[in-house]
């Protein structure tokens, strides 16, 4: 279906290719999971595919592709379109009209279909997507799943041959996420699609996948095998490089490294779940202490105190009489289904949407009597998407902006900035704009603009989203080492392992209220108030409340309690296994 031969592709302003010497043959109704980190050129690879590039952006500097036989550089982005569907991170930035009827339609007008067969071909992409009451709904008043699956249903509608997911799920809560593998799965079981899809969300996703291939360090390809062969085999490559792995994976090569093999090699939790049970982990056992940190006297100033906060946008209530207080030092997760209004809060925070006077306090004062000079030396905030924050041209002087507006020194702003720019693996971008970085990129560019000025609090809007594990990682270490320092961190994400491994309280909201208040081992004690906020365990937490060990939250604890585990069986059953 698809056939790359020695492709380099290159976007304009950047010295070095994107994508180098890449060779792959992809068959018709195979569907691919495509790795690599953060500015390896996966998105790059999805954009040659349809054409994109090099027809509206960048070029293709050696090597074709061939998409059902269609050399893509001979063949027009229209004509394309018809063989090749592609779903984005932010649905948004593909919507091209207002409602839901008008979208689908939309592609099929372009067609220039006869009105019967639009309708007929909506009516069926709707009840393809579960969504076949939503015709006449407007787009903007979606939720990001339902946006998702008509971004979908309008590629659908067009009858590709091939759909690429490009992180579908980025912008999704933990239930939105699975809704959305579900629609795939239906896609790859009802239909002959060719499947490429680039998301870093793994557990719940790998029984469909067929085929893994990874990009390396300048586009490069570097593994290509099942996804059991590249997970098991080529783990060493994937940690150097800092891609991500399934959580189970990373247990199994935990458990591997101290002599425990599992067999066959788990890479989804129902395999991971039938091999711990050979090594009795099923049976009761005393459960581990959380491996966080253990909880320090509140000062008696909180960093941040809101009271009976709310807010509306037309006639919906977005927030509710929202009262919160964060102690100074604390490491906060604002948790939530899309909607629940966490960005919203974190905003009124920071001033970007003004509270009402006595409503939100920093440090004890009244957040509407604090100029905005003053303000940013108080709190940083890191925009959800990047791009909302940037307002120079060029890496060097995103960060370097907020260093001039504070007076310091041009030797003090330049040694500040490379340094930053070193520690972010952003140094050779520096000339750069930063609108022609990767989403990854542009992500750790916004925190590292946010972090030069040193302030006290740090508030971070989904701080990993389209990062690498290894940046991933990076940064919340950097955080914590920020947080060990005396900041208070707080966090909005949809990723519950981090708050599981990270976060010293949660706070839990839902339709514009917040529900719960307290640590991740309480929460993840309340399966039904995780289904009402749209939440749920992160992946090794679930599997070892499956196997009857609840209050494990993180990879440490939960391969201890293996080791234990296994250290307490008789020698003859160690050999067996």
């Amino acid at each position: 279906m698809i056939e790359i031969e020695d492709l380099a592709a290159k976007y304009p302003g950047r010295k070095l290719p994107v994508l180098q010497g890449v060779n792959l043959q992809l068959k018709r109704g195979e569907t691919v999971l495509l790795l690599g980190a953060s500015g390896s050129g996966k998105s790059t690879l999805g954009l040659t595919l349809n054409g994109l590039i090099p027809h509206e952006v960048g070029s293709i500097l050696n090597g074709q592709i061939h998409v059902d036989g269609l050399n893509t550089q001979q063949t027009t982005v229209a004509e394309l379109a018809r063989r090749v569907g592609i779903v984005f991170q932010d649905p948004d930035a593909q919507f091209a009209t207002l409602t839901v009827e008008d979208e689908i339609v939309f592609g099929l007008e372009n067609l220039c279909l006869p009105p019967s067969e639009m309708e007929e071909r909506m009516l069926r992409a709707l009840a393809q997507v579960g969504l076949p009451e939503h015709r006449y709904r407007r787009v903007d008043q979606l939720s990001g799943g339902e946006k998702q699956r008509i971004a979908l249903a309008a590629l659908l509608a067009m009858e590709p041959q091939v759909l690429v997911f490009d992180e579908p799920t980025a912008n999704l809560d933990p239930i939105g996420t699975r809704d959305v593998f579900a629609l795939i799965r239906e896609c790859k079981v009802q239909t002959t699609h060719t499947i490429v899809l680039i998301e870093h969300k793994l557990d719940d996703l790998m029984d469909l996948i067929d085929r893994v291939i990874v990009l390396g360090p300048g586009g490069s390809l570097i593994a290509d095998g099942t996804p059991r062969a590249i997970f098991r085999d080529s783990s060493a490559v994937l940690r150097e490089y800092g891609i991500w792995m399934p959580q189970v994976c990373l247990l199994a090569h935990r458990l591997r490294e101290q002599g425990i093999e599992l067999d066959p090699f788990p890479i989804t939790p129902a395999e991971a779940e039938v091999a711990l049970r050979q090594i009795s982990l099923s049976e009761e056992r005393p459960t581990l202490s959380s491996s966080l940190p253990d909880e320090e006297p509140a000062s008696s100033q909180p960093a941040i105190e809101v009271r009976e906060l709310s807010f509306r946008r037309g006639r919906q209530t977005i927030l509710d009489r929202v009262s919160l207080t964060i102690p100074q030092g604390d490491f906060l997760a604002i948790v939530g289904a899309n909607g629940a209004g966490k960005t919203t809060l974190a905003q009124h925070l920071v001033d970007i949407l003004h509270p009402s006077p006595k409503t939100v306090f920093l440090q004890g004062q009244d957040l509407t009597r604090i100029a905005a000079r003053d303000l940013v030396h108080k709190i940083g905030y890191v925009f959800q998407n990047p791009e909302h924050q940037f307002i120079t041209d060029s890496v060097a002087d995103e960060v370097a902006y907020g260093l001039r507006v504070i007076g310091l020194s041009a030797e003090e702003i330049t040694e500040r900035t490379n340094s930053l720019l070193e520690r972010f693996g952003l140094l050779r971008f520096a000339p750069a704009n930063p609108f022609t970085l990767s989403h990854g990129e542009k992500r750790r560019l916004s925190v590292a603009t946010m972090l030069a000025v040193g302030q006290q609090i740090l508030l971070l809007d989904e701080p990993t989203f389209g990062q690498d594990q290894g940046n991933a990682e990076a940064l919340l270490d950097l955080l914590c080492a920020l947080h060990a320092e005396g900041r208070t961190i707080v966090m909005v994400t949809h990723d519950m392992t981090l708050v599981a491994r990270y976060a010293r309280h949660v706070a839990v909201m839902n339709q514009g209220k917040i529900i719960f208040h307290g640590t991740p081992a309480e929460l993840f004690k309340q399966p039904e108030l995780l289904m009402k906020a749209h939440l749920t365990l992160p992946p090794l937490t679930m599997l070892a409340n499956r196997l009857g060990q609840s209050g494990l939250l993180t990879l440490e604890e939960v391969a201890t309690q293996c080791l234990a585990a296994f250290a307490s069986l008789p020698q003859t059953r160690k050999e067996a296994i």
